[in-house]
């Protein structure tokens, strides 16, 4: 990938707000990292095989049937940083989109909605932009909502 030297004017990444590790068992790996770690768990989803735990506020997402990881950069506007990285050069797999509403507040305040997109760095590792928001904030862009979070 050949990327363009800009000057981002309004983007830095600078928080991570989530990582993934794929797993091959994950009642397994749950319990490992919950018992054998201490790491406070938040919540798991079958299908499709997914758990999260948080780690001083970066969350963990332990994926069964995946191979590699992904790190998902905490950004205050999506759609901004989108942009700005686009014109940089990054190429996305997708526009910025909803992938889960948080009505019970399990990853963080309720009544918030998570936007993600990703994208690949020089060396093919997936890497994700991800805003957290209130779902009055997203008004007319609203997509629909996944069953479980990415």
């Amino acid at each position: 990938m050949k990327l363009r030297t800009v000057k981002l004017r309004t983007v830095k990444l600078s928080h991570i707000r989530q990582v993934s590790l794929p797993v091959t068992d994950l009642e397994r790996a749950v319990a490992f990292y919950r018992d054998v770690l201490g790491a406070s768990f938040i919540a798991s989803f079958a299908p499709p095989g997914i758990a999260f735990f948080d780690f001083a506020g970066v969350r963990l997402l332990l994926s069964a049937g995946t191979t590699g990881s992904v790190l998902y950069f905490a950004v205050d506007d999506i759609h901004t940083a989108f942009a700005e990285l686009s014109g940089g050069g990054v190429v996305f797999d997708d526009e910025p989109h909803m992938i889960f509403r948080d009505d019970k507040g399990q990853f963080g305040p309720p009544g918030t909605e998570e936007w993600m997109a990703f994208f690949a760095d020089t060396e093919g590792n997936t890497l994700a932009l991800t805003e957290r928001r209130p779902i009055a904030a997203a008004g007319a862009e609203t997509d629909s909502a996944s069953s479980s979070p990415t």
